[in-house]
């Protein structure tokens, strides 16, 4: 299941428990945004979601990163390219294909 944000976690719980009932034997979860707020990490851990992978585009405490089941992945380097070859006017696009 991906979507661009993810902030209460309802939407993300919801869909992976629907894909379970469908006939899914593992849920993983992305979005590139893990806002986490509120009741995320308990609906998160108490979700048949194994993983949720998330980028570091926003700052997490330690304690919302503390479930198991979250894994951030940085974009640091793949942003740094992008600031330089916007500087240099070199193409951004050639970054993604």
């Amino acid at each position: 299941v991906q979507d661009d944000i993810i902030d209460t976690a309802g939407t993300m719980t919801k869909a992976a428990q629907a894909v379970m009932d469908n006939g899914a034997s593992r849920v993983f979860a992305c979005a590139v945004h893990g806002v986490l707020s509120g009741p995320a990490i308990k609906r998160l851990d108490a979700s048949p979601i194994e993983k949720l992978i998330v980028t570091n585009t926003i700052p997490q405490p330690d304690d919302r990163l503390a479930s198991n089941k979250i894994v951030t992945l940085s974009v640091a380097r793949l942003l740094g390219q992008a600031i330089r070859s916007i500087h240099e006017e070199t193409s951004v696009s050639s970054l993604f294909v």
